[in-house]
């Protein structure tokens, strides 16, 4: 075997050490690693704190302007229900004038007061039920009309819908048709 000369040797030498790179030529991958890890875990975040809403609809009818909307198409010989929502319980007024303390006939007062703390929605369907059944000619009628206080919750808006639109024992309607009414 020959010998290489020292030039040979210094050129192998030369072309045998790793060439440094300059950044424009650097070639390689993008490590996207570390960006998919943050993604994923924005994801997974987002999934576990999304709530799921489920909404439902009740059929009601807006209030209408004076002299017009429904309360303008009752006629005159119906019951013509309105309960009223307040802070002590519940004040029921028909076509007749305000229903008494206890629904025992007319008179003034909160027809079915609170008992202790919470509202009597028992009481609220028992008095209209009489109310319904205390005349034949209030035997076809559907609507009723809901007031309350700006302040009233939606939850209690919604129990008193329930306790209006079944009687006590939950097979006969009373007044499916619900209409709100604003105070003046």
């Amino acid at each position: 075997m020959a010998q290489l000369s020292a030039a040979q040797r210094s050129k192998i030498r030369r072309l045998s050490q790793p060439k440094e790179l300059s950044p424009d030529e650097e070639g390689g991958e993008l490590n996207i690693v570390p960006f998919l890890d943050i993604v994923v875990n924005i994801l997974i975040f987002v999934l576990a704190t999304v709530a799921v809403t489920f909404t439902s609809t009740i059929e009601t009818t807006p209030p209408a302007g004076k002299g017009t909307g429904v309360r303008a198409a009752v006629p005159q010989d119906s019951l013509n229900l309105t309960v009223l929502v307040v802070s002590e319980g519940f004040s029921l007024k028909a076509s007749g004038g305000s229903v008494a303390t206890g629904c025992t006939g007319l008179g003034g007062g909160v027809s079915i007061p609170k008992k202790g703390s919470q509202y009597d929605f028992a009481g609220l369907t028992a008095c209209a039920a009489k109310l319904k059944n205390s005349n034949p000619a209030y035997a076809e009628e559907d609507q009723v009309f809901i007031g309350a206080n700006p302040g009233t919750e939606y939850q209690l808006i919604i129990q008193v819908i329930d306790a209006l639109r079944r009687t006590p024992d939950g097979q006969t309607p009373l007044f499916e048709n619900v209409n709100f009414k604003v105070a003046q």
